[in-house]
């Protein structure tokens, strides 16, 4: 069955497969039940041989991993819904953590990342977000991958010394924009953020994982620590998000999604965001649904996304909001306006009448037509719900089937080894110069013909060393004119590899 039962209300309440790409919205205050909702959809998606990709906030979300317990709460909940089959069970899960210690590492690139979302994340002004774009340009340009903070350092460090030149060639840069730049870098790295950047970068492929069986594996970052960095947070699940719409194929309306990605605390996305990324974000939201993803927002108030956004998702699950101050107030009369009116119920009235596990739902039905909203009774998860042991997750590392892959770290030569072996080279010539130019001088003849025999093996080795590294210096020119002509590196919409090149 390509559906998911969310619940009842005047009937069951389904979420059809086919419009699992239209979005969707799961939005109320902390505690009246939103964690279920997400649980019940994941587990269906997962069912329906769907993987899902999700954050995990609070740490109870990693209870998909293990089935959970009957009680009599939840055996009244299932025969007052009608769900057929109910049985608790565990879902085929894969753990993810930036830093490495609750799941696997997930890492990106530098370069992947790209200038736009990498200057959010270490909160530039406009001034040193131009210098950044600069590096990153001049850094395309020559071919340079920079796949850590020590490539971004030692590329700052080389723009900085040859100033005059690329800002004759690119625009002005200035060595405060460059030092501050530098210090952002020191004060993310000291937050851990360096834990992100590196290699082997997150393949995407290993998203879309299905087990034996089937079923769609649930992926599951670990973000109970990433959310106290709120830019570092919301610009990875951004820059994922862009990765998948600049490298999936076009598929069009599928009888089910490829992909389905939560976005718990949205609200983040759209904080202190420069009108030129919302409109990217509304851009990578309206055409990622033809690449057969669906994305799935989950706030605290339906406003906290922006109107553009909003109205292009499809599926919206509401729970109780409590009208106690304007803020919320305005929040229940915007969510009242945002679902197809029932003559049966007054949703800006019934909205902070709700109990914990009632919801307002309405979901997209034949023809893509949104049902009128409906107050919901939701489902039961199968799932635990509630946090793994430490012991639950090493096991859950153990036999995943991605653990040989990510969980060493790899250093391959990038930017870094580059730009500080072409710096040796350049003072081994220059030294080697002042060497020949020292030797003109009449004493140097002097004390040259008192030299032993002894002596002319060493300066015939030394005429072979400074031919090799002339023949050096050579083929690294050659590489770099290569790199100039046919490697330099295409960004995307968001500032990303496009066709995530490495």
């Amino acid at each position: 069955m390509n559906d998911i039962l969310l619940g009842k209300g005047e009937q069951q309440v389904h979420l059809l497969g086919k419009y699992g790409n239209r979005h969707g919205l799961v939005a109320g205050a902390t505690g009246t039940g939103k964690t279920v909702t997400l649980l019940v959809m994941t587990e269906g998606f997962s069912r329906m041989g769907v993987p899902v990709f999700m954050a995990d906030v609070k740490g109870d979300v990693a209870g998909l991993a293990m089935a959970g317990t009957m009680n009599e709460k939840i055996q009244q909940r299932v025969e007052q819904i009608g769900v057929e089959g109910y049985a608790n069970e565990a879902n085929p899960v894969i753990l993810w953590d930036v830093y490495g210690k609750s799941g696997h590492p997930i890492r990106t690139t530098i370069s992947e990342m790209g200038p736009g979302l990498l200057a959010r994340i270490l909160e530039l002004n406009d001034v040193q977000s131009g210098t950044l774009e600069i590096a990153f340009k001049l850094a395309d340009d020559q071919g340079l991958l920079l796949l850590d903070m020590d490539d971004l350092r030692a590329l700052l460090t080389f723009v900085a010394d040859n100033r005059d030149e690329i800002s004759k060639e690119y625009g002005l840069v200035s060595t405060q924009s460059i030092a501050a730049i530098q210090r952002a870098l020191l004060t993310l790295e000291r937050e851990g953020g360096a834990d992100f950047f590196g290699e082997p970068a997150l393949e995407l492929m290993d998203l879309f994982r299905t087990d034996l069986s089937g079923r769609g594996m649930i992926n599951i970052l670990a973000a109970d620590k990433l959310i106290l960095k709120p830019r570092l947070y919301s610009s990875f699940l951004l820059w994922l998000l862009s990765e998948l719409f600049e490298n999936l194929p076009e598929v069009g309306d599928l009888e089910k999604p490829r992909l389905v990605f939560f976005f718990d605390e949205a609200h983040l996305l759209f904080d202190d965001a420069p009108a030129s990324l919302r409109q990217k974000v509304e851009q990578v939201v309206r055409i990622i649904r033809s690449k057969g993803v669906g994305v799935y927002f989950c706030s605290q108030f339906p406003d906290d996304i922006p109107d553009e956004i909003l109205g292009q998702l499809g599926n919206r699950v509401q729970h109780a909001l409590r009208a106690y101050t304007p803020r919320d107030q305005k929040a229940v009369k915007t969510a009242a306006e945002t679902f197809v009116s029932n003559p049966n119920l007054n949703v800006a009235e019934v909205i902070s009448q709700l109990a914990t596990g009632e919801a307002l739902v309405s979901t997209l039905q034949e023809k893509g037509v949104p049902m009128p909203v409906q107050r919901t009774f939701i489902c039961p998860p199968r799932c635990r719900m509630g946090s793994l042991t430490p012991e639950e997750r090493n096991s859950l590392k153990l036999n995943s089937p991605v653990s040989i892959k990510y969980d060493n770290a790899v250093n391959r030569e990038s930017a870094y080894e580059i730009l500080n072996k072409r710096t040796i080279e350049r003072n081994a010539i220059a030294q080697e110069a002042e060497a020949a130019k020292a030797e003109t001088r009449p004493e140097a003849k002097a004390e040259k013909k008192e030299e032993s025999k002894g002596m002319l093996g060493d300066m015939l080795w030394g005429t072979k060393k400074r031919q090799g590294m002339v023949e050096t210096m050579a083929k690294q020119a050659a590489r770099t004119v290569g790199n100039q002509l046919g490697s330099k590196i295409l960004r995307g919409v968001l500032g990303g590899i496009f066709g995530g090149k490495r």
